[in-house]
């Protein structure tokens, strides 16, 4: 089997059983390279490069490579900015719109290639890194600001409370993993609320708990996350006050820094 591909479309489901009615856990992005567990005529188990998270995908949605181009990390660093009009013209002039923060592999020129297909990019990319975090942070994360809440979703179109800090985090040189719970165990306790800066994540739990959501701090006492929508509320030691409900909506139970 050839266990190296990448994601060929502007976005594609990964589902967490192999049927198109199955639940959607994630969502790869153009770019995204994955490693095939197992597969059938039509789907294949995958586990991500760049965050280790599993799911069954449509087999015709990848796009093979070797396995030097699959480890060649250094040539996956250019990714779409933050802004709507990220287009690449493929060899047969068909165009592909991609959502802020997907990969351009081995960008060079004003190309990027996924195995031999080469593409035409119709925009300037960028090299995120984490230098500046602070001053850059707050004008990405308000570009999602009202992308509709979708549980899986990783774009602008539809995103969930933990691919929408990642997806921030990415455009600014971080890597996050991907779920709520599996972020809260990295990055530096922040003591108190008080003490909570732009850029650090707050975690919120269940009855049981359990971490079932995190949202990115604007200052000590304003959050933007994505609930329903990605939204800015006010945020206090009980938790996140959503005014048009007239209530607080989540738990909070730690804040972490990363930078």
């Amino acid at each position: 089997m050839d266990n190296y591909h990448v994601c060929r479309i502007a976005v594609a489901p990964l589902r967490k059983e192999p049927s198109d009615r199955s639940e959607i856990v994630s969502q790869l992005l153009f770019g995204d390279r994955v490693k095939i567990l197992e597969k059938t005529e039509k789907w294949c188990l995958i586990k991500t490069h760049h965050d280790n998270y599993e799911g069954w995908m449509d087999y015709k949605q990848l796009q093979k490579i070797s396995d030097l181009q699959f480890a060649a990390d250094n040539d996956h660093v250019y990714v779409t900015p933050i802004q709507l009009n990220n287009t690449l013209i493929a060899n047969d002039g068909s165009a592909y719109y991609l959502s802020p923060g997907s990969t351009l592999p081995f960008y060079e020129d004003g190309f990027c290639y996924l195995g031999d297909e080469k593409f035409e990019v119709k925009f300037t990319p960028i090299h995120p890194d984490k230098t500046n975090f602070k001053t850059k942070v707050e004008k990405t994360a308000k570009f999602f600001e009202n992308s509709p809440y979708l549980w899986g979703g990783r774009t602008l179109f539809g995103i969930d409370c933990s691919g929408f800090v990642q997806a921030v985090y990415k455009l600014n040189g971080l890597q996050l993993k991907r779920d709520a719970s599996q972020q809260a165990e990295l990055g530096e306790l922040v003591d108190f609320l008080a003490s909570a800066q732009l850029g650090d994540l707050a975690f919120f739990d269940n009855e049981d708990g359990k971490i079932t959501h995190v949202g990115l701090m604007l200052s000590n006492d304003k959050i933007i996350h994505a609930a329903g929508k990605v939204r800015i509320d006010p945020i206090d030691d009980q938790g996140i006050y959503n005014a048009e409900l007239g209530k607080y909506t989540h738990k909070l139970r730690i804040i972490k820094r990363f930078v």
